[in-house]
């Protein structure tokens, strides 16, 4: 497939970029090369491939969602660099 300089400076125009005459002609060329290299890929058999999730075949990492108690507040103040009876204290960081 063919990218002409028009297609690109077509593009660039949907995109807001602004591409002179000679970058228009050297990504027409990598633009060209791209698709036929997808038009190659297209002509793999993968009628026997099972689609992919992902490209690593990993198991989910993370925990089991399970409820649990909560924290008692005096718990989640206990190591509190600074804290006063109910809240957590911290450096005033608006002016």
């Amino acid at each position: 497939m063919s990218v002409s300089e028009k297609d690109v400076h077509y593009i660039a125009n949907l995109a807001r970029l602004q591409v002179t005459d000679e970058e228009a002609k050297s990504y027409a060329k990598d633009m060209s090369s791209i698709l036929d290299y997808m038009e190659l890929l297209n002509e793999v058999d993968t009628s026997n491939v099972e689609p992919l999730e992902h490209v690593i075949d990993l198991d989910s990492r993370f925990r089991k969602d399970e409820a649990k108690e909560p924290i008692s507040h005096e718990d989640a103040l206990k190591n509190a660099p600074d804290a006063d009876s109910d809240y957590f204290r911290v450096p005033k960081v608006i002016e």
